[in-house]
């Protein structure tokens, strides 16, 4: 059993849709029925949000705009993929959800607010659009297809935006409603990224959330792979727009999975491998594009003997916050202090350095969120800066995160004085230094202008390039 995951680039439009089709299709014919989970056609999410927004803002022009553009879009796609004699019906489903769509903008409007319960409901409508045209794609093709709202058994809390799925109410619903069709030898094609309280109320995984989906829906049906495909080849060495000799690696182990989606590596989305190592099932990365080139699998393990290092990743637009003084040695409790205060602001901390005198910690947010950090943080030390045991709090902005992901790092001394030599030849000036206990990664804070230079010097050293 393959549950595959399509996202937003592969169901851009009629042509990509009618990919899909027949990449399912010839699947079917070979193996057996997948399961199909996808996304909203790509940037129809955006669309949507922006949409809602100018509702909450009166801001009429745009959202009508915004509308007939979706009425456009998805008209368009309907009246392609459409076997015949369903053209006119998939329509109507089309028309329906967008009216529906308005409806709630008109609401929104009217309360002059876009609440985060909201802002699930406006979201959850690009992929229940797009599920309808994939599944009518298939039909066309002579293939028994149905489209699946995942509301009605993926069952979630209820923390709108990035909602946690209850995994016994959803595996036992997810059952009923997905194994009957495979057995009567009709396709799935199930709503990426959405699921439901157990009141019904739609959530979201947040925003890259189908992948989770495929992975949450592939834990429930106990599948023996799930296969996500993108408009790449696997997960790579590096970025090839950063590094033109970068590389497919042919396999990865779930934690440098995770590490390198964590630190801003298009993989898959970071929670994507909790279901899959709970149940054991391998991940493949496969191109939508290029379905018989090379791709990447993801399993608990990586064979002995692989490089050290496997890939280079890099997230911008970040900011290296400071809390420092000289009253800080010793006293408890004080980065607990920071990290709460940060928590309270719903802020996500990416790396955290400390000095070994406690003189200073620092840590790594984006910033658009750095200027709501240190209000919160100087409101909480407000005592101790009077006092002057905290001398100042502040961000530097223009920073980037750079990681170096590999299993291998573990059991080999030296690779760190490898890394950072490279840095030193390439006249690259790091900022902070992380590494976890689990040695799987090390992550360092270099300026924003320098961190392409920082990829590509890394690359080079280890010889990433390099086929085996």
């Amino acid at each position: 059993m393959i549950v595959m995951k399509f996202g937003g680039s592969s169901v851009g439009d009629a042509e990509r849709i009618r990919t899909v089709a027949g990449i399912v299709g010839a699947f079917a014919e070979r193996e057996g029925i997948p399961t199909v989970v996808v996304s909203a056609m790509q940037g129809v999410t955006d669309a949507l949000i922006r949409a809602a927004e100018a509702a909450s803002r009166r801001d009429n022009g745009t959202l009508h705009r915004t509308i007939a553009e979706l009425y456009s879009r998805h008209e368009e796609a309907a009246a392609e993929v459409a076997p015949p004699g369903e053209r006119d019906a998939l329509l109507a489903e089309v028309h329906a959800l967008i009216r529906e769509f308005e409806n709630l903008c008109a609401a929104v409007g009217v309360l002059g607010e876009l609440t985060p319960r909201g802002l699930d409901a406006v979201a959850s409508f690009g992929e229940r659009l797009s599920a309808r045209l994939v599944a009518a794609a298939l039909r066309h093709e002579g293939y028994a297809a149905r489209a699946l709202e995942a509301s009605g058994f993926i069952v979630t809390d209820a923390r709108h935006g990035a909602a946690s799925p209850l995994w016994e109410p959803t595996r036992e619903r997810t059952r009923e409603a997905v194994l009957p069709l495979l057995s009567e030898g009709t396709i799935p094609v199930i709503t990426g990224f959405i699921g439901a309280t157990p009141e019904g109320v739609v959530t979201t995984l947040g925003r890259g959330g189908s992948d989770f989906s495929a992975s949450v829906v592939a834990a429930s049906l106990d599948a023996d792979e799930i296969w996500i495909w993108t408009d790449v080849d696997g997960v790579m060495t590096a970025d090839p727009r950063i590094v033109p000799e970068a590389r497919t690696l042919p396999r990865l182990s779930y934690a440098e999975a995770a590490e390198l989606s964590y630190f801003g590596a298009r993989v898959i989305h970071p929670k994507t491998v909790l279901p899959a190592v709970e149940r054991g099932i391998p991940i493949r990365i496969k191109n939508t594009f290029n379905p018989e080139g090379p791709s990447t699998l993801i399993t608990s393990s990586t064979p002995e003997g692989s490089s050290t290092i496997k890939a280079i990743t890099a997230i911008k637009g970040l900011s290296l916050v400071t809390v420092e003084g000289r009253g800080m040695i010793g006293v408890p409790g004080i980065a607990a202090k920071v990290f709460s205060a940060v928590a309270q602001e719903g802020i996500s901390v990416l790396m955290i350095s400390q000095s070994s005198s406690e003189q200073n910690i620092c840590f790594t947010i984006r910033s658009a969120e750095s200027a709501r950090a240190i209000t919160a943080l100087k409101e909480a030390f407000a005592l101790e800066l009077a006092a002057k045991n905290v001398d100042r709090i502040w961000a530097e902005d223009g920073m980037a995160i750079v990681a170096a992901v590999g299993q291998g790092m573990r059991r080999t001394p030296g690779i760190a004085a490898k890394l950072f030599g490279a840095l030193g030849k390439a006249g690259i000036n790091v900022v902070s230094i992380a590494q976890g206990s689990s040695e799987f990664n090390i992550s360092l804070v270099v300026s924003e202008a320098q961190v392409e230079d920082a990829v590509r010097a890394i690359h080079r050293e280890f010889d990433l390039g390099r086929e085996g």
